[in-house]
């Protein structure tokens, strides 16, 4: 049990940026926090408005409350920012990320990475006389336990996306 207070507990957040499409605003993003020794555990970034040349940039951060107030503040006040939300106080949301593991076996290991594929409902989506190359889509915590089980059987390889997350309900973020 942790017996620091809220205050001054590290927690991980996921924070939700909505960007001008241009060239330099990752760098920007990145520099922000290597510049002030925040650590980034998960980033993806796509355009979501191709009409109006917007991108997200989702992050995966951890920090004290504190610290994260100091990212989300640092954040919206880059100039390519609209908005800036953290996903993870904001409300409900759903986080999601996409993992491709290799893994090589033969005989039992290979039939029993199977099983435990077709229990976390992993897809093969390449597959040669000696390996495969499953698909699995999840959160974080789905996608690590999967990593864990695979390694005694042969996993070689691992290729994540990292985490996408919007809010849920009918309200844009």
């Amino acid at each position: 049990m942790n017996d620091l207070p809220i205050e001054k507990r590290a927690r991980s957040h996921t924070i939700s940026v909505l960007v001008d499409n241009e060239a330099g605003v990752l760098a920007r993003v990145i520099g922000l926090f290597s510049g002030r020794g925040y650590n980034i555990e998960s980033l993806t970034v796509a355009e979501v408005d191709p009409e109006n040349e917007l991108s997200r940039i989702t992050v995966l951060t951890s920090g004290t409350p504190q610290v994260i107030e100091q990212i989300k503040a640092q954040l919206g006040r880059l100039v390519p920012v609209h908005k800036v939300a953290d996903l993870t106080v904001a409300g409900r949301h759903v986080s999601r990320e996409l993992a491709l593991l290799k893994v090589t076996s033969e005989g039992e290991p290979r039939v029993e990475s199977l099983r435990i594929a077709d229990i976390f409902r992993a897809r093969v989506v390449d597959s040669t006389n000696t390996s495969f190359v499953f698909e699995l889509t999840g959160a974080t915590d789905k996608i690590n336990a999967f990593v864990e089980l695979m390694k005694p059987l042969g996993l070689i390889e691992v290729s994540r996306t990292g985490v996408a997350a919007i809010s849920r309900g009918p309200d844009p973020l």
